[in-house]
This record gives C-alpha cells, structure tokens and sequence, in this order.
C-alpha cells in the first residue's frame, strides 16, 4: 500500500465543493498574513501547554474602528494549517478575519494527536477563540513564546453568548473545515459557547463505527452494543499518519511525543492495534473512540451547524451526517445539511483541502455559497437566506457542478420506501406472489483473512470494479431489469434470515458477513455503488438480522438492475475469526430489500 500517496489523496481530497448556486457575492478585498504561536492551556486543570501554530488573515480594511467578524479553521488528518489556505484567503477576500492553525500533534504544534477530543482539542480551540476576542497572554511572534502579541480589537464583539450569558473576551466566531477539520468543530462548540456557527464537511459522529461498522444493532444513530468489523485499509492509513505526522524534525522539536503511544494519546495505540488484530475494537476502545465523538457529547451542541457530507465517502458515510443532524435537530439545535457528490473516497485532485475548493468561488459553487451565506446570516446578521434544511446532489442530471444538481426538501427522509424480495435462484422480485422458497450458502474464511480479491475502498473509481472471490464465498440476489430509471436516495437496508451449524458464544465468533448494492448495466458488468460495503457481526443467527447499509444517491438506469451480495470476507476489512457456513434463507416478505426511492 502507498501510504503516503494515499492518505494524501484520500484525506486531503475533503470537500471538492464544485457545486454552483445563484446568488451573487462581493468581490474579494486584500488581506495580509501574519505568523503566530499560542501558548494553549488543556487538560482538567488546565495545567498542560501545548504550543499552536497558527496564520492569520487580516483584511486590509479591518480595524479597530471597523471590526469584523472571525473564522477559525483547521485542517483534516495528516495536514497542517497550509491546507487551510485557500479557504482562509477566500473568507478574508470577503472581509473575515480568519485564524488558521494547526491541530495538536500537527506540524509544528505541539502535544499529541487526541482524535479531536473537546479535553485536549476542544480546549485548545477555546484559547484561541479567547485570543479573536481580544483576550492577551496567549498570542506570541516566535515559538518560544518571547515576543508577546496582544489580543485582537478588530473582531466584533459579542455581548451574550449562545447560551444567553455574557462571557469574557467574546468574539464574533464562526469555524470551517473538512474531516479531522470537521470534527474539531463538535470538539470546540461542545467547551466554547462563545462559537457562533460551525460548518463540519465529511466528518464523523462515532468514531467507533466509522473505522469498525456494524450495520445491524444500532441503538441511537449509528452506535450499538455490538462492534462491527475494522476497515483494515482506513486504520492502518489513520495510524501510520498520525505516527508520521511529526517527521524526524517534530520528534526532536518535542521528544515526549516519542513516548509511550508515538504522537497519538496513549489510549489510541491499544484501541487501534486491538482493532486491527482482532477485527473489531474491544470495549475500551469503543470506549476511547466514541469519546471523541460528537455522539457522546451532542446534547452540549447549540450552536448553529451546517454539515456538508460526501456521497463518495467510506471512512465517514452520509449515514454518520444523517446521525448527528437528527441528534442536533432532535433537541433543538438549529442544523441543516448538504449531501455532496465527493468525499474521502473520491481522489483526483489533491489540492482539494479541508475548507472546499482549492478555489472557492460561491458564484459558481452550491456549498460554498452555502457555508459563505450560513456565515453572512449567524456571523454578520446579513439577511441572506441560510437554503433548504436537506439538500442532495444528483450526479445523473447531467449538470455536473451546477446548482440544477441538487433538489432540496425539508427532511433528509426524503424516499418511500420500495421492497425487492429475495426469491430462489438468486433473484430480487418485486411481486410478492412471484416470491419462491430457497436458500443459498456462503464460507467464511478463517481469521477473517479475505479470499480471492475485493476492490479497495479508499478510493472509488468510477465504473465496473471486478471482484475475484472464489464460488461459495459469496451469494447473490438480482432483479430484472428496469422499464424505468430507478432514484434511490437514503440508506438502503435488508433483512435476511440465517443460519449456521455451530453456534455462536458472543462477538469473538460471531457470524461476519458484509453486504453490498451493485447496478448490473444490460452487458453484467456491476459496479459497487459508491465503493459502499456494510459489515454484518451477527451474535445471535437465529433472529432475523436488519442491515442498514450506508446512504446512496443514485439512479439505476433504464435497463439496468439492482443487486445484492452477501459475502464471507472483504479485503478492505478484517472478518471474523472463526470460519463458517452460513445459509440464507429465501421464501417470505419478510426477506427483503428496501429502497428508500424518490420520483415514483
């Protein structure tokens, strides 16, 4: 595997935000760039320092006199705040001050990767955004924190805060940015009332599922009891980056990040290697990852949020957005969001960074007219229409980048729900009467080791992706092709009844199965929609198992047909440990998979 290729082609590709909309927006204005330092306080008691880089953009007509409003922006996982700069220079060219910094464990900033947590990440964040309401002591011109800087007096101040209260050194804040850039905004607006509107793209909500799904047994959102299987492709990416991060010169810069767990808190080597190892994160793992989820911490979540999440995405899928905008929505929070076409998955080009386009232009744009308008309204209480609650983007309409690619609605549950029944010989059947008794069966291998080959899912490409797995590792069911274009937007799910002839003693030898939605073209060629795989670990095969598979956006053409596959391993992921033969029954309605399908 080409780590270093890959991490930067998958996690730099953030939010390629080529997505127009109408509405026409000022011309940029100049802005100068400054150097900083911060000397950050984290931790319980706040004892522990941890140096931050940072750049900051200063519009040429911003003063004292004329203060404007902030933006604070990182970048995703592996970067450092030079990512950030296009974004940063946009906002500035329309009259933001914008403070863009380096994550803990990144570049030049000191202490160890934390995963974003709200102690020490959110902390961190929270000084800064003292240092844009004017705050002195935190701001430095060198790195040895010598040549002090005091607190800026050319961002509008605040005087009550979300909560109503009224709180020292308040800015004017709103925060951007893209996966690991995403996330830090949770983590900040869960310790920081003072933030006013967030914009997080592609990002997580339980970090758990993200890099060990299961897709069955989820209990709110997309967190179970049950650990799924490890996305040993993604994991390994996320470790090496974070081991690396700091190259030779960081190390020496800061020997305590060599330390126990090498640039990460100590708790992430043993969550990672256990998942790796066993194929699923053990209960402290779990423990550690959701920790710095927003899923454990929501309910402190009141500040205004957009969530911008990626159909081509299978590290963070539209179901982890769709999780945390019910959360938000559920208890009040003002959220909308935005599925758009590209995501981790996508590749190409690598100067696509964690705040959008490498060249943002909200004339020509749909999502960075979006987040610039959402800034307008929460930031300069411009009246300005923040759009639609739910927004999807469609990439069969044929105009691609244009704002004609979306359809909008007040909800993201936006299909009805359409059953294909599994049948005998391996079909779907959408007559219940056609329904026919039947069954099929699978192996899984032994150690969860993968058998034959399967597509990579870090990065999709498009068009047919050939499998190479041996007859027995895997069953399918397909449907007649379709007199009619088929629109499929949601999170398919299936229901199927197994069984297998040893039993099952708990999740060290469950049953580990991985389903998967291919459109099969009039030639048989199949291509897996998005890349998109969800794992199954079944712990009790005599119930029926529901899986909800990740969110789609996609038409089935005229002509083609919808298929689905169960397998026994998967290359991208780890599967389970004990090798079996699991039969999948066919014969009933209860067998089934649903389509959430919009146009019909």
């Amino acid at each position: 595997m080409r780590t270093t290729t890959t991490l930067f082609g998958a996690l730099a590709v953030i939010a390629s935000a080529a997505l127009p909309a109408g509405v026409a927006h000022a011309d940029p204005a100049g802005f100068t760039r400054s150097s900083l330092y911060f000397d950050t306080t984290v931790g319980p008691d706040g004892s522990r320092h941890c140096n931050v880089e940072a750049d900051l953009y200063t519009p040429d007509d911003v003063s004292a006199d004329k203060p404007a409003p902030a933006v604070l922006t990182t970048h995703g996982f592996g970067q450092t705040k030079d990512a950030q700069a296009p974004t940063a220079e946009f906002l500035a060219g329309r009259g933001y001050v914008v403070l863009a910094y380096s994550g803990l464990g990144f570049g030049g900033t000191g202490c160890k990767v934390s995963i974003d947590s709200p102690d020490p990440d959110g902390q961190a964040a929270q000084d800064l955004v003292s240092f844009l309401g004017g705050a002195d002591g935190i701001a430095y011109e060198d790195a040895a924190h010598t040549r002090p800087v005091p607190g800026l007096d050319i961002v509008v101040r605040d005087t009550v805060a979300q909560d109503g209260r009224t709180l020292p050194d308040d800015p004017r804040v709103g925060m951007v940015g893209g996966s690991y850039g995403g996330a830090i905004q949770f983590a900040a607006a869960a310790v920081d009332r003072r933030i006013d509107a967030i914009v997080p793209m592609i990002t997580w909500n339980d970090l758990s599922y993200s890099l060990a799904p299961n897709s069955t047994g989820a209990t709110v959102g997309v967190s179970g009891a049950v650990p799924g299987a490890t996305k040993t492709s993604w994991t390994t990416i996320f470790s090496a980056a974070g081991v690396t991060a700091p190259g030779a010169a960081g190390y020496r810069a800061d020997p305590t990040k060599v330390l126990g767990c090498p640039n990460f808190a100590d708790p992430a080597c043993g969550a990672l290697a256990t998942s790796l190892t066993q194929g699923f994160p053990d209960p402290q793992a779990v423990q550690f990852l959701r920790s710095a989820s927003v899923a454990s911490y929501v309910d402190r979540i009141h500040t205004p949020t957009l969530l911008i999440q990626g159909a081509e995405d299978t590290l963070f899928n539209l179901n982890e957005a769709t999780a945390t905008f019910e959360a938000l929505q559920r208890q009040g929070t003002e959220v909308k969001m935005i599925w758009q076409k590209r995501g981790h998955s996508s590749g190409g080009d690598q100067s696509l960074l964690s705040g959008g386009s490498s060249r943002p232009n909200p004339d020509t744009q749909y999502t960075t007219a979006r987040y610039l308008d959402w800034f307008e309204s929460h930031l300069k209480d411009a009246d300005v229409d923040t759009g639609p609650t739910f927004a999807y983007y469609r990439d069969w309409v044929g105009a691609a980048g244009t704002a004609d690619s979306y359809e909008t609605a007040s909800t993201p549950d936006v299909g009805t729900a359409q059953s294909l029944y599994l049948s005998d010989g391996g079909t779907l059947v959408s007559d219940r009467d056609a329904i026919r008794a039947g069954s099929q069966t699978l192996s899984t291998p032994v150690g969860g080791v993968v058998q034959g080959s399967t597509p990579s899912i870090v990065q999709v490409t498009p068009g047919p992706r050939p499998e190479n797995q041996p007859p027995g590792s895997f069953v399918t069911w397909t449907g007649a092709a379709l007199d009619a274009p088929l629109d499929v937007v949601g999170a398919p799910a299936a229901t199927v009844r197994i069984s297998t002839p040893t039993p099952v003693t708990g999740d060290l030898d469950a049953v580990v199965v991985f389903a998967k939605l291919y459109d099969v073209a009039p030639d048989g060629s199949a291509t897996l929609i998005n890349g998109q795989v969800a794992p199954v670990r079944i712990v009790d095969p005599n119930a029926p198992v529901t899986i909800t598979m990740p969110a789609i956006v996609h038409r089935f053409d005229t002509g083609h047909s919808v298929r689905l596959v169960l397998s026994g391993s998967d290359s991208s992921f780890r599967g389970g440990l004990v090798p079996r033969q699991v039969t999948v029954a066919a014969g009933d309605a209860g067998q089934q998979l649903v389509l959430p399908v919009v146009g019909r």
